[in-house]
């Protein structure tokens, strides 16, 4: 049995893998399952088939030379885990018209090579084009909390920067919808965010026409030793929110309950929100407005 070539993550061009193994190898291979077609001309390895970077390869060899990926799919190779990693975006040049397939999306626009990244030997928009494509056309929460893991792929000190470069790419897009969308969800990234899931209860806070909290805010000792960090809080009022993740729910309840009590004893008011306030933030949101009104203050 002749050995197959590793290919571009076990994704090959069928004319180019002919050329190096030769025909009959590539037919025996698809025929006892060694190889499985992808598209007319790509042919994978079928047991890395479900494998974003297969499928990715794949997508882009169909598409050519020329297409890169772009949105969700960029973001997800520059290491975006809150990317959605189907169906697979590519971007190709006006003129090209790839084939399309189920779990592929072209779309057909213009790009600088210059904003062209290779990871991996994939060919990806550069970080911050690829967040601002999906701060603009992607759903919010997907958006916020990738934008926010971007900007946690990024040394905190440039960090400033890198939002200029995202705000400069929303103002320079030629298709103008959804500049509205992106330049509201950018003015939320922060980077701070530890989690998706704390990244969507912020948009839910501002949503709700809440003042913007401060995030991972530090408590700290008269010699200022941290003791506390609050995911969500408005230090005026000493108003604080906690999300609580599935294992923190089911095994911190009592360190939680207790660091609760001594951050009362300290002044604040922690609300504490989980994965059921993220599909109905109504609960959430009127506990926050509650504190709000105990500090005087209308919300």
């Amino acid at each position: 049995m002749v050995l197959l070539p590793e290919g571009l993550h076990g994704a090959y061009v069928r004319a180019e893998l002919v050329t190096v193994v030769g025909t009959s190898v590539v037919r025996g291979a698809l025929k006892d399952g060694r190889l499985a077609r992808f598209s007319r001309g790509i042919v994978v390895d079928p047991r890395r088939g479900a494998d974003f970077a297969t499928r990715a390869a794949a997508c882009l060899l169909n598409a050519g030379p020329r297409a890169v990926l772009a949105g969700h799919s960029a973001l997800a190779l520059h290491g975006c885990t809150a990317a959605d990693t189907a169906p697979v975006h590519i971007l190709v040049p006006y003129g090209c018209k790839p084939r399309g397939r189920p779990g592929l999306v072209v779309h057909q626009g213009t790009f600088d090579e210059q904003d062209v990244d290779v990871i991996a030997g994939l060919r990806v928009l550069a970080l911050d084009v690829a967040v601002a494509e999906v701060l603009a056309r992607g759903k919010r929460r997907a958006g916020l909390a990738c934008a926010d893991q971007a900007m946690r792929l990024v040394p905190e000190e440039a960090r400033g920067e890198f939002r200029a470069w995202i705000e400069e790419r929303i103002r320079a897009r030629p298709d103008p919808r959804g500049r509205c969308q992106a330049r509201a969800l950018v003015n939320l990234t922060t980077g701070l965010a530890e989690s998706p899931a704390e990244s969507w209860t912020l948009l839910a806070l501002a949503d709700a026409g809440l003042p913007i909290p401060e995030q991972q805010y530090r408590i700290v000792d008269l010699a200022g030793n941290e003791i506390y960090r609050l995911d969500f809080a408005w230090p005026a009022l000493r108003v604080a929110v906690e999300y609580d993740g599935y294992e923190a729910h089911e095994s911190r309840q009592a360190a939680d309950a207790a660091r609760d009590a001594d951050l009362e004893r300290r002044g604040w008011i922690v609300v504490r929100a989980d994965a059921a306030d993220l599909k109905d933030p109504g609960r959430l949101i009127g506990a926050v407005r509650a504190a709000f009104r105990r500090r005087g203050l209308a919300a």
